[in-house]
C-alpha cells in the first residue's frame, strides 16, 4: 500500500518543523492515538486504535526517525502489531518553504497483514488517506494556535520595550513659574448698582416716606408670621381629628 501527497501550512518552516518532532503534538492530532512517547533518541513507541471497515483493534507500534536533515526532511520506519494484524512500513517527509507558508511533501509504503488486510485494498487505501488527512488537519490547527501565541508574545515584547523607553526618557523641564494676579479691589458704588442694604433703601425710598413705609413693612411681616402660626395650629388640629376618627373605625 502506497501513500503520497502534500499539505500547505500558513506558517514558516521553523514553526512547522519542531511540531513534527513533538510526540505530544503528534499524539493529539492522530485519530485513535492513545499514547505516543519518546523512548530514545529519535525513537518512539505508541498505541494506536484503528478501525477499517468491520475490523478494528489496537496496535502497539514503534517509530524510528532516520536521515534527519533539520529543518528540511526526515525518513521513518514503522512497525506495529496487534490482535487484528500487523503493519510495517517506511516513508519520509520534506518541508518546502514558499513565502510565508510551508508545503509538506510526504510519501510512504506499507505492508498490512492479518484480519485487517481481509477488508480489501480499496478500503485500506481509503482508510489510510482519511487517517492522514485528519492527522494533517489536526496538525494545522496546532500550527495556527502556535502562530497566534507567537503574535501575542511579539506584541507583549513591543509593549515592554515601549514601557522601558518611556521610563528612560528624560524628564521635561517644568514650565516657568507665573506670578499670581494681584487681588481685585472691592467693587465701588458705581460697579455695584445696589450697593449695601442701607444705600439701597436710601436710593429707592425718598426721605419723607421712609418712616411710613417701614411701619407698613413691619405690619405686613407681623401679619405673615401670625398667619403661619394659625395655619400650623389648624393643621395639627385637623391631623389629630383624623387620627381619632381612624382609631374609632379601627376599633
Amino acid at each position: 500500500m502506497k501513500v503520497e501527497g502534500s499539505y500547505t501550512f500558513a506558517a514558516p518552516r521553523d514553526v512547522v518543523w519542531p511540531m513534527l518532532l513533538d510526540p505530544e503534538v503528534l499524539a493529539n492530532v492522530m485519530p485513535g492515538c492513545e499514547e505516543l512517547k519518546e523512548v530514545g533518541e529519535n525513537q518512539y513507541v505508541g498505541v494506536l486504535k484503528i478501525k477499517v471497515g468491520p475490523v478494528q483493534g489496537k496496535f502497539n507500534g514503534e517509530v524510528t526517525l532516520t536521515d534527519i536533515a533539520a529543518p528540511n526532511s526526515y525518513n521513518m520506519v514503522v512497525d506495529g502489531k496487534g490482535p487484528a494484524g500487523f503493519v510495517k512500513g517506511d516513508g519520509g517527509l520534506r518541508l518546502e518553504e514558499e513565502g510565508s507558508t510551508t508545503i509538506m511533501h510526504y510519501s510512504g509504503d506499507a505492508q498490512v497483514g492479518g484480519r485487517i488486510a481481509s477488508v480489501g485494498q480499496r478500503l485500506l487505501d481509503t482508510s489510510a488517506k482519511a487517517i492522514i488527512r485528519q492527522s494533517l488537519d489536526g496538525l494545522n490547527q496546532q500550527v495556527e494556535a502556535r502562530m497566534v501565541a507567537l503574535q501575542v508574545e511579539k506584541a507583549e515584547e513591543v509593549t515592554q520595550e515601549g514601557g522601558e523607553t518611556a521610563v528612560s526618557a528624560p524628564t521635561p523641564e517644568p514650565p516657568p513659574s507665573v506670578s499670581p494676579p494681584p487681588p481685585l479691589a472691592p467693587p465701588t458704588q458705581t460697579q455695584s448698582p445696589l450697593g449695601s442694604p442701607k444705600n439701597f433703601i436710601e436710593e429707592l425710598i425718598p426721605e419723607d416716606q421712609r418712616e411710613d413705609t417701614m411701619s407698613k413693612a413691619i405690619m405686613i411681616l407681623g401679619g405673615l408670621f401670625l398667619f403661619r402660626l394659625i395655619t400650623k395650629w389648624w393643621t395639627r388640629r385637623i391631623a389629630r381629628e383624623v387620627a381619632k376618627i381612624l382609631r374609632e373605625k379601627g376599633g
